[in-house]
C-alpha cells in the first residue's frame, strides 16, 4: 500500500491510533507504519515525557498539578522527535529512566492530560491526520480513528526488549513492567484499555514488518 498523503480534500484524514502497554513495540510499529503510509506520526510518550523532564529542572513539585498543567502547554516539539524547553533542546534527556519515571507520575494528572490531548488533536489537523501512539488515543483522544491498534506483548518479552535496550537487569525490568501496567490501568485519568473497536496485535515473537503488513491489510477493509 503506497503512500495515502495524496488523498482527495474530500476524503476525511486518516488517523491510525495505536494504545498498548509500555515496551509493546508501538514506536517501532508506528514509525514503519507511519513511513509506508507517508503520514506524519507522534510518539505521545515522549510528549508526557518531556512534561516530566520540565517538572524536574523546573523547580515545580508533581503535586502541583496547576504548575504541571502548564509545562504541558509551554514546551515545542519538531517532527524530527527534538523537545525543546525554554529554548533548551531536552531531546537526550527524555529516554532516560528518570524521564520515564517522572512522565509516570504527571500522566495520573487529569489536567495534563488534556492539556496534552488538545495538543494532539491540534497536531494532527496540522498534519492531515497521522499514526498516533500512546495509551489512551483510540478511547480518549481520538474515538473516531481510522483505525485503532492495541498492540501488546508478554512482560517478559516486552522485559528482554527493555533489559537489551538498557542494560537493566532483566527481573527488574519485568518487574517495573508489571507495576507501570498495574499503575496505568488502574488510574483515574484515561486509565489503560483496549478502546471499543480497537484490533488487538500481539508482537511478541514477531517481526515488525509481518505486523505492519497484517495492519495495512486491516487499513485497506476499513478504506
Amino acid at each position: 500500500m503506497g503512500s495515502v498523503t495524496d488523498q482527495s480534500e474530500s476524503s476525511a484524514p486518516i488517523v491510525i491510533a495505536i494504545d498498548g502497554p509500555a515496551g509493546a513495540g508501538k514506536s517501532t510499529v508506528g514509525r514503519e507504519l507511519a513511513s509506508r503510509l507517508g503520514l506524519a506520526y507522534l510518539d505521545t510518550g515522549a510528549q508526557f515525557r518531556a512534561v516530566g523532564v520540565a517538572v524536574l529542572h523546573g523547580g515545580v513539585g508533581f503535586d502541583d498539578h496547576e504548575s504541571c498543567a502548564k509545562l504541558a502547554s509551554s514546551f515545542d516539539t519538531t517532527d524530527d522527535g527534538h523537545v525543546w524547553i525554554d529554548g533548551v533542546d531536552y531531546t537526550s534527556l527524555i529516554r532516560s529512566p528518570e524521564a520515564g519515571q517522572a512522565a509516570s507520575r504527571v500522566a495520573v494528572i487529569p489536567a495534563v492530560r488534556s492539556n496534552l490531548a488538545a495538543r494532539q488533536r491540534s497536531w494532527a489537523d496540522a498534519h492531515g491526520g497521522g499514526v498516533i501512539e500512546g495509551r489512551d488515543i483510540g478511547s480518549v483522544v481520538f474515538p473516531d480513528a481510522t483505525l485503532k491498534l492495541y498492540i501488546t506483548a508478554t512482560a517478559e518479552i516486552r522485559g528482554a526488549r527493555r533489559s537489551a535496550e538498557t542494560g537493566e537487569e532483566l527481573h527488574d525490568v519485568i518487574a517495573a513492567i508489571r507495576e507501570r501496567d498495574h499503575r496505568d490501568k488502574n488510574r483515574d485519568a484515561a486509565p489503560l484499555t483496549a478502546a471499543s473497536g480497537s484490533i488487538r496485535v500481539d508482537t511478541s515473537e514477531r517481526p515488525v514488518d509481518e505486523i505492519v503488513d497484517e495492519i495495512l491489510e486491516l487499513l485497506k477493509e476499513r478504506l
